[in-house]
This record gives structure tokens, sequence and C-alpha cells, in this order.
């Protein structure tokens, strides 16, 4: 069976329900690790919000190698 070709809108929209997951995602561990840092414990916060960082990092390469930049 052939894989069904998407059109580039609905590809895009498909690209930004992705997008918006992982920057929540990027965005929540972000936050969690604010709190502990400032709740319990400094060193552990901050290995969270260098975590959420990575996390926004590897999308930012997946997003410029899986898509041209149209100028």
């Amino acid at each position: 069976m052939p894989k069904k070709q998407l059109r580039r809108e609905e590809e895009f929209h498909i690209m930004k329900l992705v997008l918006d997951k992982f920057l929540w995602l990027g965005i929540l561990i972000m936050i969690y690790g604010l709190w502990k840092t400032f709740g319990e414990d400094f060193n552990e916060g901050l290995m969270w919000i260098i975590g959420g960082a990575i996390v926004l990092i590897a999308f930012l390469v997946l997003i410029v190698k899986e898509y041209e930049i149209v100028k």
C-alpha cells in the first residue's frame, strides 16, 4: 500500500501540533526546575532547568534539520 503524500498545509498543521508539545514539555521542565531551585535544592533545580534547556535545544536542532528556512 503506497504512502499518502501530505499537502504542505497538512504537514504544517501536524508540525504545529508536535511543536506545541515539545515547547510545553521544555517549559514545564524548566518551571519545575525553577520551583526546585527556590524551594528545596538549588543544584537539583539547576539540573532540571538545564534539562529543559536541552529539550528545547534538541527541538531547535530537529526543526532546523527537518525544514528549510524560507527567505
